[in-house]
């Protein structure tokens, strides 16, 4: 998709809604196609294929691995309390221990690792300010899957953060402990 592709579908999707519903109201609603942010309803554009398709190979090795360890679930597009926000990362994983007892709804607290892939009319800016909220909020590690320089970013904190190319591997980490994926293998 070239500059002027990117212009023209940014300009299809809608600016955002002010609301007077609480980030509370948007989690037990679940409006789909939307994320809260600050009061505004912020709508997400539609997934291209490639964005799908990556966003599903992650879930895939995430969801077999947390399955078979016991570990915790692993959710696609769920929303999430994330600060004063209703965030809803492609994947996202919560650990046993913190399970929500209601899963009606979005999840009342932020995930422990959440994954963004960047999506053509994605604003790097926007993306960063998304992790920082993840951060802040105390998840604990974030992926940026960026799928045309098949990189994938790691943000521990504002300070650690690691860029990963297709011949490295990612790891869990101390989040989802014993977990990796070569890098190459998303982008397959």
């Amino acid at each position: 998709m070239d500059l002027q592709e990117v212009s023209e579908v940014a300009r299809e999707i809608p600016p955002p809604e002010h609301t007077t519903m609480t980030v509370e109201e948007f989690l037990a609603r679940d409006i789909e196609g939307y994320e809260y942010v600050k009061g505004e309803l912020v709508p997400m554009s539609s997934p291209s294929l490639g964005h799908a398709k990556i966003s599903a190979r992650i879930t895939r090795y995430l969801l077999t691995y947390v399955s078979e360890s016991q570990l915790g679930d692993v959710y696609v597009e769920a929303g999430f309390k994330v600060g004063e926000r209703g965030m809803k990362p492609d994947v996202a994983f919560i650990s046993t221990a913190r399970l929500p007892e209601d899963e009606s709804k979005g999840a009342p607290i932020p995930p422990d690792f959440a994954v963004e892939v960047i999506s053509p009319t994605d604003v790097q800016w926007r993306v960063t300010e998304k992790v920082q909220a993840y951060l802040e909020a105390g998840t604990q590690m974030v992926w940026v899957v960026e799928s045309v320089m098949k990189t994938v970013t790691v943000y521990r904190s504002e300070t650690d953060i690691k860029v990963f190319t297709g011949a490295e591997t990612l790891t869990g980490e101390d989040v989802v402990p014993g977990f990796s994926c070569p890098v190459a293998q998303i982008f397959e």
